[in-house]
């Protein structure tokens, strides 16, 4: 978690709110990726990309 402060403090002191949104949808793709890898729906996943 030291990881996320941090990087909100960042965002925060520099004015960067505008990479939150960036920053979310990386960590919702990656997530994606990762959690559906291993199931039986990742052929269905990886055919929208």
């Amino acid at each position: 978690m030291g990881l996320a402060r941090d990087l909100w403090g960042f965002l925060r002191v520099r004015k960067k709110y505008w990479l939150l949104p960036i920053i979310l949808t990386l960590l919702l793709f990656g997530s994606l990726i990762i959690f559906a890898s291993g199931s039986a729906i990742a052929p269905f996943i990886y055919t929208l990309f």
